[in-house]
């Protein structure tokens, strides 16, 4: 099991690894979030990256960590991680070949189409499409880079966690969105080790797939309903290295409704005059669910994304 000593170790690693390649995102104080609990409230803008999502940094560490002699990578994505992906393909000279669930948001499908994949759409859950790209980089010899069952993309998020420690004097608690556990695991993991903080986990209830796991103390192949939250939804790999980090690591789990996914991605563009993506408005939904609960502490929430559909984000506004 990967220890949050190894983690913080490897996530120092990948930062100065992917420094040229990512950009270090502003903590930006919110006033708004502030003033409704009594904290001192900061949102890390992770939708401010070149392909609008936290994603970018885990695949740029894992496809810049490979050795010589790779030509290509395989993944599955709903969107964020395959735009991050072909992304950083680019950077590592590697060509990369996506295969997406067919639920998968089109705005995000032609992202990673214009950033230069190879798009193969498989019918059913995430899950599926990743069993299906394991699969075809199994019988190719190419190499699969996973959206979160990978320690260099673990590590490669929780460069969030390395930027916040730097940035913020305290970071006493982190509310950052949970799909397949990549980013609470980095990020998360970074911050309890180095600051002593208390994560927080935040699920859409329509589909809270790891949530469940961890409160079922094992992962669990449950459906999932349509949500705002796209880049958290669909089910957790089994034997995910994220889940017993994410054991360890979560201190509160908590789920929001979709009612709240909308509120909270009107209050931040409103108020902030930045888009996100319903999995970015998932943190701050959780947050406000408990924001009598933090008055006093220094709380940074993680936008981790700005990917959204026009026709979706007419329907929100």
């Amino acid at each position: 099991m990967l220890t949050l000593s190894d983690l913080q170790s490897l996530c120092h690693e990948a930062a100065g690894r992917i420094s040229p390649h990512v950009r270090h995102t502003p903590a930006e104080y919110s006033h708004a979030l502030s003033e409704v609990s009594g904290a001192e409230v900061y949102l890390k803008l992770e939708n401010l990256q070149a392909t609008g999502s936290f994603k970018l940094r885990g695949a740029t560490n894992a496809l810049l960590s490979l050795g010589a002699g790779a030509t290509g990578v395989v993944a599955a994505s709903s969107g964020n991680h395959g735009m991050a992906v072909a992304h950083a393909a680019r950077v590592a000279g590697l060509y990369p070949l996506i295969f997406v669930p067919d639920g998968a948001a089109a705005s995000k499908v032609e992202a990673i189409e214009a950033l230069g994949a190879e798009i193969r759409r498989v019918e059913g859950d995430p899950v599926l499409a990743e069993t299906t790209a394991r699969t075809h980089a199994d019988e190719t010899g190419l190499p699969y880079l996973s959206p979160y069952n990978d320690p260099r993309v673990v590590a490669g998020q929780g460069t969030i966690g390395v930027e916040l420690a730097s940035d913020l004097d305290r970071v006493e608690v982190l509310f950052a969105s949970m799909g397949g556990g990549g980013l609470i695991s980095g990020a998360g993991g970074y911050l309890k080790g180095a600051r002593g903080t208390r994560v927080v986990a935040c699920s859409p209830l329509n589909s809270a797939v790891m949530h469940e796991s961890l409160r079922a103390g094992q992962v669990l192949d449950l459906p999932s309903l349509p949500t705002l939250s796209d880049g958290t939804a669909g089910g957790v790999e089994p034997g995910a290295i994220t889940f017993d980090l994410c054991r360890e690591i979560v201190d509160d789990s908590l789920t929001v409704s979709e009612d709240e996914i909308r509120v909270a991605m009107r209050m931040i563009i409103g108020r902030h005059h930045t888009l996100i993506e319903g999995s970015a408005a998932v943190a701050v939904a959780a947050f406000l669910q408990t924001a009598d609960r933090w008055a006093g502490k220094q709380v940074a929430i993680v936008l981790c994304g700005a990917n959204v559909g026009i026709g979706v984000l007419k329907k929100v506004l």
